[in-house]
């Protein structure tokens, strides 16, 4: 589909959910927040080893569409001036970044305005990486957070889901982003799985791709249903190989800019 398709298509499901949740995001908000809380008991307690699950953001990485995320322009040299600065022009949703719910909803939470009880949660990883090699747009749904929780047990209440797809090792490659024909390709979550967390009280999910929704959506279902409730993304995380399925600790390390969608984020687990 064009981009110009999809920017349309996300606008009219946009309007037509938009008033589905402004009036659930406040109490949806609350509820997240408490979640948050009551799940300090599931905290790791870690041994201390941490990773860093933070690609590092330059003019090359991958972008959704395609233009650089990143700009520097010298603004004091340090041969004159003893010290050096850059002037930075930074698009929001670049590099491993937050999407707050004011990404996709007129009046929702900036990246400032999240709890930040948020920001400290359980760590879920469910791979998907068998499914991804088969396809690239797989998507994570809800059967897999069944099988998920079969093995390891219950999603803690204010827990952050990641979906490993094995897409981060891409960075670099035109894979990452899109298949040989041009089209985007990359895994993503499905409805049937955000709303299933959306019940469960999950404050946050997390995807090693481009996007929350697979490169093949054609509207945004899941930024259009899961950001305007209260909850938000994160994109484009690294090393969830890492790590194990349950057990970790996020550490999100979001921006605090006044009016922000979202914004490049320090994200790392402690084990």
């Amino acid at each position: 589909m064009c981009h110009a398709c999809v920017i349309d298509s996300v606008k009219r499901s946009m309007l037509s959910r938009r008033q589905l949740f402004s009036g659930a995001a406040a109490a949806g908000t609350a509820a997240i927040a408490a979640g948050a809380l009551a799940a300090r008991p599931a905290l790791a307690q870690s041994g201390g080893r941490v990773v860093d699950l933070t690609h590092v953001l330059d003019e090359n990485f991958p972008t959704f569409d395609g233009v650089p995320g990143i700009a520097y322009e010298e603004a004091v040299n340090f041969d004159t001036s003893g010290y050096q600065l850059w002037k930075l022009t930074i698009f929001e949703h670049s590099g491993t970044h937050i999407d707050a719910p004011l990404h996709f909803s007129r009046d929702g939470l900036s990246v400032a305005e999240l709890a930040p009880e948020t920001l400290i949660c359980p760590l879920c990883v469910i791979d998907i990486s068998a499914k991804a090699a088969e396809d690239a747009n797989a998507m994570l749904d809800a059967a897999d957070i069944e099988a998920w929780v079969s093995a390891n047990g219950a999603i803690p209440s204010g827990a952050c889901v990641a979906m490993h797809s094995g897409w981060a090792a891409k960075v670099g490659d035109t894979g990452f982003r899109t298949a040989p024909d041009g089209s985007f390709a990359f895994p993503g979550f499905a409805t049937s799985a955000t709303d299933m967390l959306a019940e469960l009280g999950v404050a946050a999910i997390a995807v090693d791709t481009l996007s929350l929704d697979p490169g093949n959506s054609p509207d945004f279902a899941v930024h259009n249903s899961w950001l305007p409730g209260g909850r938000y993304g994160i994109e484009a995380l690294a090393n969830l190989d890492q790590l194990p399925a349950t057990g970790a600790t996020l550490f999100v390390g979001a921006p605090k800019h006044a009016r922000g969608t979202g914004g490049p984020a320090r994200v790392m687990a402690v084990i």
